[in-house]
């Protein structure tokens, strides 16, 4: 038999969250982000500029909270959803290896 883990109590509602960014991320998807099939970021990445595109992009979203529309929830998504980005970039550069 085998033992379903249990989900720890989250104190700052991780869960919740992580289904917020999901569905954040699946909508860019279906956006002009995606257009023809392809992201523009898969270009950039392409090219070797990924990485920096992605950090560069996080520093932008972080500094433009609470400054641009307020605090606005859509600039910490998308900080998460560079951040994971950055985090694929990092796992192609060191052979897929997921740490």
């Amino acid at each position: 038999m085998i033992k379903k883990k249990k989900e720890p109590h989250y104190k700052y509602d991780e869960n919740v969250a992580l289904l917020e960014l999901k569905a954040y991320i699946d909508a860019t998807y279906d956006q002009h982000y995606s257009r023809n099939k392809y992201q523009a970021t898969e270009f950039i990445i392409d090219s070797g500029h990924g990485e920096g595109f992605c950090i560069g992009n996080i520093l932008k979203y972080a500094q433009r909270y609470g400054k641009k529309d307020g605090k606005n929830r859509k600039d910490l998504l998308k900080v998460l959803h560079y951040g994971i980005m950055a985090l694929h970039i990092n796992n192609m550069e060191n052979d897929n290896e997921i740490k």
